[in-house]
């Protein structure tokens, strides 16, 4: 059977890691291991865990780390899953069926490297359902409509292309992208996540976009499609700023069906 690896990291912030444990613990299919790398500078996670008796599958690992591809990386080291998933806390699979979904897809197809597939978000204040298939031909526009939560992986794919890349404070996920452009992948047309609002990508913004172009640089060279893109996001973000005005947008905009554009 296919075995997955479930990579939740956190820091100081208990009440976001359970959510996402009961996302994790609903599922119809139990995932192989759910490991919560735990880099707290509190002790609230680690007393909660140590008192409570765990449901086997689950592995906790409280150790101080460098940062969040360091995270990710330790967890990834420490799997023993055929597939792995990097579920944020506070971020949730969206329905019981989520895991069943994606196994049953990895099964029938063992030449099948990577999936992802839709999820919702906040954006503006308003829930949208985002993604659409990844496209390496657009590189150049970053890991807009792809979300690493919803990213299932052979581990075999980190072995080959190697762990995150800890240079990057937030791109990461898109360096790895970037690495694995050209393998078989699959886009599921179903929505398997729920990201928790916010997040490093939102309160640092213009870094999200300095970094993403860094590595359309580092793999595509100079390029002027990310130059335009950039200079669109940027844009739309100074709009969306607007008190009133951006939200009035935004709803026009997802009411329209272009959320994805």
């Amino acid at each position: 059977m296919t075995k997955l690896s479930i990579i939740t990291i956190c820091f100081n912030n208990l009440d976001e890691v359970l959510d996402t444990c009961r996302s994790v613990d609903e599922q119809a299919v139990s995932p192989f291991e759910h490991l919560v790398i735990n880099g707290s500078t509190n002790d609230a996670i680690e007393k909660y865990f140590t008192s409570t008796t765990n449901i086997p599958y689950r592995k906790i690992l409280n150790e101080r780390d460098k940062g969040i591809a360091d995270a990710f990386n330790k967890g990834i080291e420490k799997s023993t899953g055929d597939i792995i998933l990097l579920l944020n806390s506070g971020d949730l699979l969206y329905d019981k069926n989520a895991i069943k979904i994606v196994l049953e897809k990895f099964g029938a197809d063992k030449n099948l490297m990577w999936l992802h597939g839709k999820y919702r978000y906040q954006r503006s204040g308003f829930w949208v359902t985002l993604g659409k298939p990844f496209d390496p031909k657009k590189l150049y526009r970053g890991m807009r409509s792809l979300s690493h939560q919803t990213m299932f992986v052979r581990k075999e794919l980190y072995e080959k292309h190697g762990l995150y890349d800890n240079s990057f404070k937030i791109a990461m996920d898109f360096d790895f992208v970037a690495r694995i452009r050209n393998e078989k992948f699959l886009f599921l047309n179903e929505i398997l996540a729920v990201n928790i609002p916010g997040g490093i990508s939102t309160e640092k913004y213009n870094l999200s976009l300095k970094e993403g172009s860094r590595v359309v640089k580092k793999y595509l060279g100079f390029s002027w499609k990310n130059k335009l893109w950039t200079f669109r996001l940027k844009t739309l973000k100074a709009i969306q700023n607007i008190p009133f005005l951006g939200k009035l947008l935004y709803k026009i905009k997802a009411g329209l069906g272009l959320e994805n554009a």
